[in-house]
């Protein structure tokens, strides 16, 4: 993003008034829990802003409570209470949960010398805005400056690391793309489909596969039969063949013997694995650590050459954690082996230094180096780069549910209070229509992630993340199923085709392929009739020519179980009473609707006669 117009609107405030010291920028993100953890790993904001003036009146995160706890002690963990000077003099404030911290904050001198006179502020979100937000007695203001079509994130955790890199590789920060941005003068970079990037200089072996969303550094070379999908492989990289590299990043001069297997992990420069070793989801591996032959590191381990220091007793737990993130900074590229350095200073009990390093075989295997660091397992999942385990999802999406329903009671409570329900205004069918169009490209984006095998796309991982899409736009299964199909036809219609034969043989490939999928959001006849709905409103207006094929999709949807022959006759039966113009392709499936009719008679007979 361009920061110039937040300074002009900061610098112009500030000129009107001094008070207002501090600019923060944020962009929108939709308010729902799962959206933010799966993003960047984030919790949720909570922002209170007057919207005459954009002036920040309230700042919170609402922190997932830990734990099994109940909907009600979570619905109680995330409650936030608002000071009545807020409301005070003021017609309206601007409550928001649609919103993404970009941590970009434009400051008047001033914030310097708040920082002086409070030395205890060890968090700028936690302590300084608070602080000042709740200060009455200096009254200095912090604003706010949305964003909508620039680009800005920050990254503080290896799954924002993760998300914005794959944003960079799809593009969606132009012109800050690798072709653009990162190319050296000596060094050109070649786009191909699907979002692959290699620098000149790559050497691939005929068998090597090369997956969507791919990053190939100068120097790097590849062997025979290996496969690298989603990943970032950097420069100078040598890797053997039969290896699997799925979802990773993987840094500079980094070496990879045959038959190793990395899933969802972040490789540092130098870092030398040995064949047969496997690398499981949320592995981070520093700088020039070995893995040895045939070793497999756990699930979210954090190896180094740098010892972990043990914790030292503080009360102040931010001192701690300035202390041990100093010390990882500080500490020189030479390894600690039983407190004493090798290859720096001597030790502490003379001038002896180890003749070999001392690595437990059991965190890097044999011939091995580094040490695995421990941390609190509970949030890994978190802030990895793998993606969010399933159970996972389904507690969050459970927890959501459950709050939703205590919600819905508190409002029929509320609405028998008070039944005079304004009419909504046009400006609000606009923005639903807005949404709802947002939500199919969001259902389809999911969708098009399984087609192309992009790490973490699995069917049951869709499932549940157009599930917690279902939630958070407040849709039905009607619209995710809508939403579904019309991905599956936009899918067939993309591929090669001439004539309608051609077309009609995409669609039950896409159907054989991908109708079980559909099949997970039709849980009623009301659903699926939705989706026949759908089907003639794309002949019509969107994509014409499904028209002439559309009985054939139609009884190929019925041959594939996707669609009961329930739904297609009640549906046609719907069109009875209907304008002869809405009639067509009723009329078109007339043949099959009457050979589901006599069929659906003849099986009644039969049970009849039973």
């Amino acid at each position: 993003m361009s920061l110039k117009e937040v300074l002009k609107e900061h610098q112009e405030r500030r000129r009107k008034d001094k008070l207002a010291v501090m600019t923060m920028v944020f962009r929108r993100s939709k308010p729902h829990p799962l959206i933010h953890q799966t993003r960047l790993g984030n919790e949720e904001l909570l922002l209170v802003i007057d919207p005459s003036t954009k002036q920040l009146l309230h700042f919170d995160s609402l922190k997932e409570a830990g734990g099994r706890e109940s909907a009600r002690q979570q619905t109680l963990a995330r409650q936030v209470v608002l000071e009545r000077s807020i409301l005070a003099d003021r017609p309206a404030v601007q409550l928001c949960l649609d919103v993404q911290d970009c941590y970009i904050d434009i400051c008047s001198p001033e914030v310097l010398l708040l920082f002086t006179d409070n030395f205890d502020y060890q968090h700028l979100r936690r302590d300084f805005v608070k602080g000042l937000l709740s200060d009455e007695v200096m009254g200095n203001k912090i604003y706010t400056h949305e964003i909508f079509g620039d680009y800005a994130a920050r990254i503080d955790n290896m799954r924002a690391y993760d998300v914005v890199s794959k944003d960079i590789i799809h593009r969606w920060t132009y012109p800050m793309v690798p072709d653009i941005r990162f190319a050296s003068p000596e060094t050109g970079i070649k786009i191909g489909r699907s979002n692959i990037y290699k620098e000149d200089g790559v050497v691939l072996a005929p068998t090597t596969v090369i997956g969507p969303s791919t990053v190939l550094g100068t120097g790097t070379s590849i062997g025979d039969k290996s496969i690298v999908r989603n990943s970032v492989i950097g420069r100078g990289c040598t890797i053997g063949s039969n290896v699997n590299i799925e979802g990773s990043h993987i840094w500079n001069n980094v070496t990879v013997g045959d038959n190793v297997q990395i899933r969802h992990a972040v490789i540092c420069d130098g870092v030398v694995l040995k064949s047969g070793a496997i690398i499981e989801p949320g592995v981070l591996l520093s700088f020039k650590v070995v893995i040895g032959e045939n070793f497999t590191v756990p699930a979210y381990s954090k190896i180094s050459l740098v010892r972990q220091r043990p914790e030292e007793d503080s009360s102040d737990e931010e001192l701690e954690y300035a202390e041990a993130a100093s010390g990882v900074a500080e500490s020189p590229p030479s390894p600690f082996y039983d407190g004493r350095v090798v290859n720096g200073s001597p030790a502490h009990g003379g001038d002896e230094l180890p003749e070999s390093p001392r690595w437990d075989p059991s965190e890097v295997g044999i011939a091995g180096a580094g040490c695995n660091w421990s941390a609190g397992q509970d949030e890994e999942w978190r802030h990895s780069v793998a993606p969010i385990p399933s159970e996972r999802i389904r507690e969050i999406v459970a927890r959501e549910e459950e709050g939703e329903l205590e919600d819905d009671a508190r409002d029929m409570t509320a609405s028998s209070t008070n039944d005079n329900i304004a009419e909504q205004v046009d400006d609000d069918e606009a923005d639903e229509e807005d949404e709802s169009a947002f939500f199919d490209k969001e259902v389809e984006a999911l969708f098009r992630r399984a087609v192309t095998g992009e790490a973490g796309a699995h069917e049951d991982h869709v499932v549940l993340e157009v599930n917690s899409l279902k939630l958070a736009y407040d849709r039905s299964f009607s619209d995710c199923a809508g939403a579904m199909f019309t991905a599956l036809l936009n899918l067939a219609s993309e591929r090669p085709h001439t004539t309608s034969r051609d077309l009609l043989q995409n669609c039950r490939q896409v159907v054989v392929q991908w109708g079980p999928l559909l099949r997970r959001f039709l849980k009623s006849q009301d659903d699926e009739m939705e989706v026949l709905l759908v089907f003639e409103e794309i002949c019509v207006e969107d994509n014409r020519e499904f028209a002439p094929i559309f009985a054939s999709v139609l009884q190929e949807l019925y041959d594939k179980d996707v669609i009961s022959e329930e739904a297609i006759i009640a549906w046609a039966s719907e069109k009875q009473q209907a304008d002869e113009s809405d009639k067509v392709f009723v009329k078109q499936c007339e043949r099959f609707i009457q050979w589901l009719e006599e069929a659906s008679e003849e099986d009644e007979d039969d049970e009849d006669e039973e």
